[in-house]
């Protein structure tokens, strides 16, 4: 198989073996990382909903049944490992059940 190419002054120079070796061991290694990156890109999605729900973990504030339980829908969420790295509008996994967020 051919080697592929980079450009050097405006010009497309073929790599060499060597440097084609280089560039398939980053691409494996990025391939195989997959899951962690998507892992902790979960996480954070996790972490900013729950963030804008911490004020009612406050000691002065009664949170319902509801509330208690999307939160710790959220903390559960981990369990599932998203399975692509397609992201909706909302900038969440589409691979990925989200609970929804209760109204009262």
């Amino acid at each position: 198989m051919a080697n592929d190419y980079k450009m050097v002054n405006d010009k497309r120079v073929q790599l060499t073996d060597e440097e084609q070796k280089v560039k398939d061991s980053e691409a494996k290694a990025w391939n195989d990382d997959a899951t962690n990156r998507r892992m902790a890109e979960l996480r954070r999605q996790r972490n900013k909903l729950l963030a804008e729900t911490d004020w009612m973990a406050n000691s002065d504030v009664t949170m319902s049944d509801k509330w208690k339980t999307y939160r710790q829908a959220l903390r559960d969420i981990t369990k599932q490992t998203p399975s692509s790295d397609d992201i909706d509008e909302n900038f969440l996994y589409t691979s990925i059940t989200f609970p929804t967020k209760p109204t009262e």
